[in-house]
């Protein structure tokens, strides 16, 4: 009977592009941690290095010529889904995404692309579509819908000195084409278009020399 339902599951990934519950398992023997192969969606092709964490109900699919790569010691937390249907998206290692309510990540047409550096997060229900570049260190804090944007590289959200951490983007609501300096945070409840662009030492003091 349960070979029958595992039988079943992996038809119907299959019918929707995705790997079987095996072969979603199998992600192990290239260093891969996967915690849960059946919560665990993964589309073939899918570039994932060794130290990745795929924590349950993660969901990575690439369609249409669409390709993600994923860098070492990356880590997407539940609810974090990643769709390149016919886009490119590429994320660095060291990075943090879907953590507090999941992320959603779209590059739904050819030619769309979304990079996401190293040493990142992005956390708290966020989105991204259309084009995107999140640098090294950059962070994007809240469900905060990104369209067009860049965050600037930098230090990451541990740099003993605000003003030298990748840009940031903090709150709620919708940005669009913006872009945010190293050191520079922006933080709004609504449009971030009409916030104003501060130092990340406005909110967290620099150390005291």
């Amino acid at each position: 009977m349960v070979e029958a339902l595992l039988g079943a599951v992996d038809r119907a990934r299959e019918r929707a592009g995705f790997l079987s519950v095996e072969a979603v398992a199998a992600l192990a023997d290239d260093g891969v941690l996967v915690l849960d192969p059946f919560s665990t969606l993964v589309s073939p092709g899918v570039a994932l290095a060794g130290g990745v964490t795929l924590w349950p109900g993660t969901i990575i699919q690439a369609t249409e010529g669409g390709e993600v790569t994923v860098g070492s010691g990356t880590r997407l937390f539940p609810g974090t889904r990643i769709v390149a249907a016919g886009g490119r998206v590429t994320i660095g290692a060291e990075t943090e995404i879907g953590e507090e309510g999941g992320f959603t990540i779209k590059a739904d047409h050819p030619g769309c692309l979304i990079e996401i550096g190293s040493h990142a997060r992005l956390l708290g229900g966020g989105s991204l579509a259309l084009a995107n570049h999140i640098g090294d260190g950059a962070q994007v804090l809240g469900p905060i819908r990104m369209q067009d944007c860049r965050l600037q590289s930098g230090g990451s959200h541990r740099d003993p000195d605000p003003d030298r951490r990748g840009g940031v983007l903090k709150g709620s609501g919708v940005a669009r084409g913006l872009t945010v300096p190293t050191g520079m945070v922006i933080q709004a409840f609504g449009l971030f278009g009409e916030a104003p662009l501060r130092p990340q030492s406005f909110f967290h003091p620099k150390p005291r020399a």
